[in-house]
């Protein structure tokens, strides 16, 4: 069974006013000392990403759905106790609610990344959830890169959760995945037929001097650089863990499905980019309360629709792997409830207040629901 792995970017935030704190330093530190005495997590378990409002942790690589549930949970759980020594909390938002100057993080890298890209890189306070898929070779992941293009919009559609982007509501489902098109070597791909014209294309666009290493190749699917996975790019780091996993679950069986169709001769849909992007943008827009571009006509359709074509899609995988029963609950609940876009704009109503909003979220971060809300004075 192919192994699943799970990055999380989550913000930090004050946890009187929610609004985000460059602390992401303070939190490594404590975790780096916490695992030199022998109680804390493995080396690189923990990271520091491009802004100092934003902590990484990622999982092992996993088969067993509940191990990897279970080590989301518990990772969340671990940033938000060493997040609150150093005076801060942990919050699974895609964007910050409230209006924020992002601090870069120093080093020579992310220096090189702000006098490249300028206000692209001081203005990318953005966290997202990345899904690692193990394959076998880079030519199966290169054929499942090719396959899976037209189905990612529709994790984008079932993680959005991003709303607001200063203190605006932004009309979004996914606004983090606008904020994050801005990068130029991000965004769906096209057909590249092997390995060999997968790479070829990567160094061309290294040697462009544009790009400073392998490791900035933005696309929404891409062979990860470190590990022997498809590493898929499109979700926003998820409000609650379960949908994360949910989002997991799915992308193991989209490779899985992808790989099967490569194993016997089954050609790539082959939407061009253009239409790519179409998908990519309407996903974002929508989320799942309006209609989202199916992936096999790239016509109007309504959202419910659409996650249940993925789901047939990739029934065979799901069943095959034992997680169909608790994935197709997981999406029906989801349905019903909506995505954390959703929850936020519900949350906001109730309370008239995006810092209630922040407060409420960094509670859903760890399970607990706040299903009672007072409107402030």
């Amino acid at each position: 069974m192919r192994t699943v792995g799970v990055e999380e970017e989550l913000l930090l935030v004050d946890p009187g006013t929610g609004q985000p704190c460059a602390l992401s330093s303070e939190v490594l530190a404590r975790l780096a000392k916490c695992a030199a005495d022998g109680g804390g997590p493995a080396k690189g378990t923990f990271e520091r990403e491009l802004q100092g409002q934003q902590l990484e942790f990622g999982t092992r690589p996993q088969t067993d759905m509940e191990e990897l549930g279970a080590e989301i949970v518990h990772w969340r759980h671990e940033a938000a106790r060493h997040a609150a020594e150093a005076g801060a909390a942990v919050a699974a938002l895609a964007t910050s609610p409230l209006p924020v100057r992002p601090a870069v993080n120093a080093g020579r890298r992310y220096q090189w990344m702000e006098e490249q890209f300028g206000l692209t890189t001081q203005e990318q306070l953005t966290c997202g959830c990345h899904v690692h898929v193990s394959v076998a070779s880079d030519d199966e992941g290169v054929a499942v890169v090719d396959r899976i293009q037209p189905w990612l919009p529709v994790l984008t559609a079932l993680s959005g959760n991003s709303p607001y982007w200063h203190g605006n509501d932004t009309l979004y489902s996914s606004y983090r995945s606008r904020v994050w098109g801005r990068w130029p070597m991000s965004g769906p791909t096209g057909v590249f037929g092997s390995a060999e014209r997968y790479h070829a294309q990567v160094d061309d666009m290294v040697t462009s001097g544009v790009v400073h290493d392998r490791g900035m190749i933005y696309f929404d699917a891409r062979l990860s650089h470190r590990y022997p996975t498809v590493e898929i790019r499109v979700a926003d780091v998820c409000l609650e863990a379960t949908t994360a996993l949910l989002v997991a679950g799915l992308a193991r069986a989209l490779v899985e499905t992808a790989a099967r169709d490569w194993r016997r001769g089954r050609p790539p849909l082959g939407h061009g980019v253009q239409l790519l992007r179409l998908a990519a943008w309407r996903a974002a827009r929508s989320g799942l309360d309006d209609d989202l571009l199916h992936p096999v006509t790239m016509r109007p359709a309504p959202a419910p629709v659409v996650a249940r074509a993925l789901f047939d899609h990739v029934r065979e995988a799901l069943e095959d792997s034992g997680d169909f029963a608790w994935a197709h609950k997981a999406t029906a609940e989801l349905l019903v409830r909506g995505n954390g876009a959703r929850v936020q704009r519900e949350l906001l109503a109730r309370t008239g207040n995006l810092s209630h909003v922040v407060a409420a979220c960094v509670r859903r971060t760890l399970g607990e629901r706040e299903l009672r809300y007072t409107t402030p004075e």
